[in-house]
C-alpha cells in the first residue's frame, strides 16, 4: 500500500475534500460516511459507556458472548507476545470483550479501544470495527486510513458476525495491534474467526430447534384437530404444514413473512400471547423453555369448534376412522379390532382398557363411525381439566352459575353428543362426587346444566377410556360400583405395541410415510442394525411413543440418508435386542421406567414425556413399584 501518499490523501480529503484514487473505495466511502456524521479529524478517543449500559448491553449479547468464548480464550494464548488483541463488538458497534496482549490491551484505554468503547463511524469515524458493520463486510484499515488522527496509531482487522439462519449482522470480530504489527493475514484470520463463532451460534440453534422440536412431538397428541406450528428465538419457523401456514395467512396477513413470524421477532416472549392473541383469534401460544431462558414455542391454532361459547353453536361432526384403516396385523390386534368391530354395533356402553398411547381414541373414533348417519364425536379428557371446571365441561351452566361464566351461559360435552358419541377419556380420573351426576345423566336420558332447573333431553352413545385397573379402584372406593357397571356394559383391552409382534415395523413404514409427506420429504429409510432395535423395544409409550419417534426422525434427518442406530434416541440402542415374551413383559415395563426417571435426574414431568405416557400415569406405575419393593 503506498501509505505515503494515503496519509497526503488524508490531509487533501480533510483541508479540501478532494479524493484521490490511491485510496481504496471502501475506505473513502467510510470516509465520506465519516465527514457526514460530522466527526472532527482530531477526535482524540471513542466514546465510553456507563458501566450500567454496558452491563445492560452484555445482557442483550449473552448468546453472542457465548459463542464467542472459545475464540476470545484462544487468543489470550495465541496473541500473549503478539502486541494484538481480539475484540468483539455487538452490532452497534460496542466493544464487548478484548482479550490478548497485556499491553495493547492497556495502550487501547488511550484511545477507548475497551469493553464500552463505542467504534460504530458515527463516534470515531473510519476504523475496522464500524466499517465492517456498516458496508457488511470484512475490512482492514491501517495507519492513516483511519478517519481520526489519533487513531493512526493502530492498524485494525475486523469481520462482521452473522445470524446462522437469518444472515443478518449480529456483531464483529476485530483483530487491532500497532500499527508495526500489521500482518495482511490477520484479515482472513478474523474471518475465520467470524465463522468459528457463526459455526457455534448454528450448532447452538440446531440444539434448542431440536427440543423446541420434541416438546412439540411430545404434546401433539392433546392438539390432534389443531393445526400447530413450531417456532425457535424471533418467530424462526421450524416445523408446520401447509395447511397450518395457510390458516395462518387467512387469519392474518400480517403475522408471517417470507417463511419467518415477523410478528414475534422483535417481540420479547412475555409479550407472546399478547401479540398473538391480536393478530390471530383464536390462537394461543405454548413457550418452550430451556435451563430457564425462553428458546421458542407451540403456536397452536385452534380448530372453530374449540372457539365456540354460546349454547346455540354446535361442534362440528368430526372426521370418522374405519376400523380397516387401524394398522396392525398381529394376531392380538386383529382379534381386537374383530371385537370392536361387534360390540360398536351392538350399541352398549363400551370401556376401552389399555395404558397411554396404544391408541384407544382411534378405536373409539372407529366405533363411532360404525353407525352411519355417525353424528357427532365428543371427546373430553377427565384428566386433563382442574376438578372445578370439568362439571361445567361435561354438563354445561347457565348463564351467571358462578363468577367468570359466559353471559350466555354455555353447552357441555353431554349435550354436544346428542345424536352422535360421547368419549370419556381417562374416566377414571373423575372426580368422585361428579361421578353419581354423570350416572343419572346415563340412567335418565337427561341433564342439567349447572345453575340450571330445566332438564334436557340427549341420546347419546358412550365410549369411555381407561388406563386404570378400574375394577380395583372400585374395591380402593375411589370409583362407584353401581357407575362402573354402567359404563362397562362391554369392555375390551386395547393390546400394548410391545404384545403386538409384527406391527413395530408396519406402524414405522405408515408413521414414516405419513411425516414425510406432511414435510414434502422422501420416505425415511432405515439400516436392518436400526429395524432389528426399533423391533425389540419395548415401547413403554406404546404406538404414541413410536409415532412421535418417527416425526422426530423425519423432522432432524430431512430425507439424508438412511436412519442408522447412531440416530434412534438413546433409550432404543441402549435396550438389549431380544425377543419380548409375555412372562416378562412387566420386568421390561419396570426397567424402562427406573431407566427414564434415572436419566431425567428424577424428574417425573420430563421422564414422563420420554416414556410417552401421562404424569398420572407414572405416578400410579412408580406406586406400584414401590408397594412391591416394600
Amino acid at each position: 500500500m503506498p501509505y505515503r501518499e494515503i496519509a497526503r490523501a488524508w490531509e487533501a480529503f480533510h483541508r479540501d475534500g478532494i479524493t484521490s484514487p490511491v485510496v481504496r473505495p471502501a475506505v473513502l466511502a467510510s470516509w465520506q460516511r465519516s465527514r457526514e456524521h460530522a466527526i472532527a479529524a482530531d477526535r482524540s478517543a471513542a466514546p465510553l459507556l456507563t458501566e450500567a449500559e454496558l452491563f445492560r448491553r452484555r445482557r442483550q449479547n449473552t448468546r453472542l458472548l457465548a459463542a464467542a468464548r472459545p475464540a476470545m480464550e484462544e487468543a489470550r494464548n495465541l496473541l500473549a507476545d503478539a502486541h494484538s488483541m481480539l475484540i468483539l463488538a455487538d452490532p452497534a458497534g460496542t466493544i464487548l470483550e478484548t482479550e490478548g496482549d497485556a499491553r495493547a490491551v492497556d495502550t487501547g484505554q488511550e484511545v477507548k479501544l475497551q469493553r464500552g468503547g463505542l467504534w460504530c463511524e458515527a463516534e470515531i469515524g473510519t476504523n475496522a470495527i464500524g466499517t465492517a458493520l456498516a458496508c457488511g463486510r470484512p475490512v482492514q484499515i491501517h495507519a492513516t486510513e483511519h478517519f481520526c488522527a489519533p487513531v493512526q496509531r493502530w492498524t485494525c482487522a475486523a469481520a462482521p458476525v452473522r445470524h446462522p439462519l437469518e444472515a443478518t449482522v449480529i456483531g464483529a470480530v476485530d483483530i487491532s495491534g500497532s500499527t508495526d504489527t500489521f500482518n495482511p493475514q490477520n484479515l482472513a484470520h478474523a474471518v475465520a474467526l467470524a465463522h468459528q463463532i457463526e459455526a457455534v451460534l448454528g450448532r447452538r440453534l440446531e440444539m434448542e430447534h431440536e427440543q423446541v422440536l420434541r416438546h412439540f412431538l411430545s404434546k401433539r397428541s392433546l392438539w390432534l384437530s389443531e393445526e400447530i406450528i413450531a417456532f425457535g428465538r424471533s418467530g424462526t419457523l421450524i416445523y408446520s404444514t401447509d395447511r397450518a401456514l395457510k390458516e395462518v395467512a387467512r387469519r392474518s396477513d400480517r403475522f408471517m413473512q417470507d417463511g419467518r413470524l415477523v410478528a414475534l421477532r422483535d417481540t420479547h416472549p412475555q409479550d407472546w400471547a399478547t401479540r398473538v392473541a391480536a393478530l390471530l383469534p383464536g390462537a394461543s401460544v405454548e413457550i418452550v423453555q430451556e435451563d430457564g431462558e425462553e428458546i421458542g414455542g407451540v403456536l397452536v391454532l385452534h380448530a372453530p369448534r374449540r372457539m365456540r361459547t354460546t349454547a346455540t353453536e354446535t361442534p362440528r361432526e368430526s372426521e370418522t376412522v374405519s376400523f380397516d384403516a387401524i394398522i396392525g396385523d398381529s394376531p392380538v390386534m386383529r382379534e381386537a379390532r374383530e371385537k370392536a368391530r361387534r360390540m360398536a354395533e351392538s350399541g352398549l356402553p363400551i370401556l376401552l382398557e389399555g395404558e397411554t398411547g396404544v391408541g384407544k381414541e382411534v378405536f373409539a373414533r372407529a366405533i363411532h363411525g360404525v353407525r352411519l348417519p355417525a353424528g357427532p364425536f365428543v371427546p373430553l379428557n377427565c384428566g386433563g381439566l382442574p376438578r372445578e371446571l370439568i362439571a361445567s365441561e361435561l354438563f354445561g351452566y347457565e348463564k351467571g352459575a358462578f363468577t367468570g361464566a359466559d353471559a350466555a351461559g354455555k353447552q357441555g360435552k353431554v349435550e354436544a353428543a346428542n345424536g352422535g358419541l360421547l368419549c370419556l377419556d381417562e374416566i377414571g380420573e373423575m372426580p368422585l362426587e361428579l361421578q353419581s351426576y354423570l350416572l343419572r345423566v346415563l340412567e335418565d336420558g337427561v341433564v342439567y346444566r349447572v345453575g340450571g332447573h330445566a332438564g334436557r333431553r340427549v341420546d347419546l352413545r358412550l365410549v369411555s377410556m381407561t388406563n386404570r385397573d378400574l375394577s380395583g379402584e372400585v374395591a380402593a372406593g375411589r370409583f362407584r360400583k353401581d357407575l362402573f357397571y354402567r359404563i362397562a356394559a362391554l369392555r375390551l383391552r386395547i393390546p400394548p405395541l410391545r404384545e403386538r409382534e409384527g406391527d413395530v415395523l408396519l406402524l414405522l413404514d405408515h408413521f414414516g410415510a405419513l411425516a414425510a409427506a406432511r414435510a414434502k420429504l422422501p420416505p425415511p429409510r432405515f439400516t436392518q442394525a436400526a429395524r432389528e432395535a426399533l423391533a425389540a423395544y419395548g415401547w413403554p409409550g406404546n404406538v404414541r411413543e413410536l409415532r412421535n419417534m418417527v416425526d422426530m426422525l423425519v423432522a432432524m434427518k430431512r430425507g439424508e440418508g438412511e436412519v442408522d442406530m447412531v440416530d434412534l434416541p438413546p433409550e432404543v440402542r441402549e435396550e438389549p435386542a431380544r425377543t419380548i415374551g409375555v412372562g416378562d413383559l412387566k420386568a421390561v415395563e419396570e426397567a424402562a421406567i427406573r431407566s427414564a426417571v434415572d436419566a431425567c435426574g428424577g424428574n417425573l414431568s420430563r421422564a414422563a414425556r420420554r416414556l410417552g405416557i401421562a404424569r398420572s400415569t407414572l405416578y400410579m406405575r412408580l406406586a406400584a413399584l414401590e408397594g412391591k419393593a416394600s
